[in-house]
């Protein structure tokens, strides 16, 4: 994969030399003495068609980096813009992106009907998935199935991957990217009421921190530690801590900024999980309190935050941070998201908002600084929905309003309307801005819709969505003979389309044994077994949780055979053995409530053949096939 995707971009570092220009010449800002002047408030005097046609980029990217203002709508963008640079300057990040459109961000009612104020999980899933959904569902469609999503097809397809945030990872906007659940409040195993049938015990694929630990992406970082706190109810670590799960399972587990600064590799084999805050991130602004005839009061200033993190964890920072460790051959895909400005709008802080934008600005400006370096990265910012923000000339008479000084010492009076005072304020349903940079970044122009952002990232990125048919080829390998009651490995081998592999083993005589399952790393998933000590020949089926490819292997128990040794590091993913040898003479690196892919009755046909091929010593792909229908998730946290 990796000469195939690096070569077909290679390209792109030379085409996109010109554009590269046009950026910081965008970045034009207007001084209050010039807007007074003929043409002294004009952005673009000139002709600027040579330099937007420079900036229209054919595909493939190697690298996507997607980054979301939560509820950034462009009131939001406009009083940012006013209260720090001025009316006529510019955000040096988000202003500078070349091509832009706009987006339709309506979600849909359980029935199929339009709903034109969504909400973030269902926009999230949008651009997701590119399935649109019905409000409080997470990457599932209005029927409930769940729908791949972008950092799961990435990782899949070979990219690292990455999801920042700062807001709880939880929270719907990161959420989207690696969970599945129908009410996006199942946060943790304690959301019970919450996770309803999602939950591990109840057959579900888990809560979203269960599941984020599953999708492994190759790093995430944002609020939301209490949830990893709370302890599994069901599957192979049902009384673990997720915390404790994620440290089992490989996870580079941090939770400060020397954690996040120390860290040197982010991969499959450690990937990481940082979490910084029990819940949202601090705002950069302090509060401020909009009220009714506020904007008739004397202008504010916005002042820092004195609970607001060091800035070695800013978005800025998490980002120039995910870029570094995630950069690589082979490529990535990147969301962050700057949470809190729809937060803050829901409170009507005007400062609180505009900071957040502010913070996500320096995101972005980390952002293209790579992707003009790099020559192969695209970067596209948006929002998932509008707010309720709006930049008002007098002061309404009964809405929510606060008056504040901006840097170019003007008076900006923000009104919040769609809730009283102590209320929630409401989103709203209008199309949103959408900007791009890089290669097929020319495919948000115009008027799109928010599902289009997914397949610009998979047309640009030269994705292929079958998941279960990156696993059709996958191969299983396990020595034809081995002793009684030694250790050995079975491997699956290219089952990139797979998060977890489950395995059972079917000895000679006795019931079949469930070895658990195993993630997936690097498209290989390993299992120790330890033989039984009857003689006899054995069966160990492998099965892809997600895609149902199953894998069958045969292994004869002879005494005095000579057993291959064991992988040191077998796949993380399953628990400890719980006490040696278990019923039919088996102990395993794993065991608990995963699923028997099948019982010994219905493998004697494949068994059969396999003893044919031991006795030839053949390497040993007995069968394969499809049964997806047939596999039983519960207690397999994806």
């Amino acid at each position: 994969m990796t000469s195939g995707r690096a070569a077909a971009t290679t390209f792109g570092a030379v085409a996109l030399a010109a554009s590269v220009a046009l950026v910081p010449t965008a970045a034009v800002a207007a001084t209050p003495a010039d807007v007074a002047q003929n043409g002294g408030a004009a952005r673009s005097i000139d002709d600027s068609t040579q330099a937007i046609l420079d900036s229209v980029q054919g595909g493939p990217a190697k690298n996507v980096i997607l980054l979301i203002g939560d509820g950034m709508g462009d009131s939001e963008i406009t009083s940012a813009r006013n209260y720090e640079y001025g009316a006529g300057g510019v955000l040096p990040g988000i202003d500078a992106l070349p091509l832009t459109g706009q987006y339709t961000t309506y979600s849909l009612t359980r029935d199929g009907k339009a709903d034109y104020v969504p909400d973030s999980a269902a926009t999230g899933s949008a651009w997701a998935t590119g399935t649109k959904t019905y409000d409080n569902a997470v990457s599932v469609d209005i029927a409930g199935t769940p729908q791949d999503t972008l950092l799961e097809i990435a990782k899949a397809n070979g990219l690292k991957t990455g999801n920042v945030t700062t807001s709880e990872v939880q929270d719907a906007t990161p959420a989207v990217q690696a969970a599945h659940v129908a009410a996006r409040s199942c946060y943790g195993p304690d959301s019970v009421t919450q996770c309803g049938a999602d939950a591990l015990d109840q057959g579900g694929r888990g809560s979203i921190s269960e599941q984020i630990i599953g999708t492994r992406a190759d790093l995430t970082l944002g609020g939301g530690s209490a949830s990893f706190r709370q302890a599994a109810r069901a599957g192979q670590y049902q009384g673990d801590t997720l915390f404790d799960q994620a440290g089992d399972r490989g996870y580079q587990v941090i939770g400060d900024a020397a954690g996040l600064s120390g860290l040197a590799a982010a991969d499959q084999t450690a990937p990481v999980l940082g979490t910084f805050t029990d819940g949202n991130f601090p705002t950069r602004f302090a509060p401020s309190t909009a009220t009714v005839g506020g904007g008739d009061l004397a202008p504010q200033r916005c002042t820092p935050n004195p609970a607001r993190l060091s800035t070695d964890l800013s978005l800025q920072a998490m980002t120039e941070k995910s870029i570094d460790l995630l950069d690589n051959e082979d490529g990535f895909f990147l969301q962050v998201e700057g949470a809190s400005i729809d937060k803050r709008d829901h409170s009507a802080d005007a400062c609180g908002q505009i900071g957040e934008v502010l913070d996500l600005d320096e995101a972005v400006q980390a952002a293209l600084d790579f992707a003009k370096a790099d020559g192969n990265t695209m970067v596209i910012v948006t929002a998932d929905h509008a707010h309720t923000s709006q930049i008002v000339d007098g002061t309404p008479p009964t809405s929510l309003s606060t008056s504040l000084l901006t840097n170019e010492g003007s008076t900006m009076k923000i009104a919040y309307g769609t809730a009283a005072a102590g209320g929630s304020q409401q989103h709203t349903g209008s199309q949103l801005r959408v900007a791009g940079y890089g290669p097929g970044a020319a495919n948000v122009v115009g008027l799109i819709d928010q599902t289009d952002n997914f397949f610009t990232i998979v047309n640009a990125l030269e994705l292929d969505r079958n998941l279960d048919g990156l696993s059709n080829d996958a191969t299983i390998s396990a020595p034809a003979e081995v002793a009684p009651g030694t250790d050995f490995t079975v491997t699956a081998s290219g089952i990139e389309g797979d998060r977890q592999v489950s395995g059972v083993f079917t000895p000679a005589t006795g019931d079949p044994v469930d070895l658990g399952y195993v993630d997936v790393i690097d498209g290989i998933a390993t299992f120790t077994v330890t033989a039984p000590t009857a003689l006899g020949a054995g069966t160990v089926t492998l099965t892809g949780v997600q895609s149902g490819v199953e894998l069958t292997a045969a292994v004869n128990v002879i005494a005095g055979a000579v057993t291959p040794a064991p992988s040191a590091t077998p796949t993380p993913g399953a628990v400890p053995a719980d006490g040696g040898n278990t019923a039919g003479g088996v102990g395993t690196a794993g065991s608990g409530n995963g699923p028997l892919a099948f019982t010994g009755s219905e493998v004697l046909p494949a068994l059969l053949l396999a003893l044919m091929l031991t006795g030839a010593g053949a390497v040993l792909v007995v069968r394969r096939r499809r049964r997806a229908g047939m596999i039983d998730h519960s207690g397999v946290q994806m």
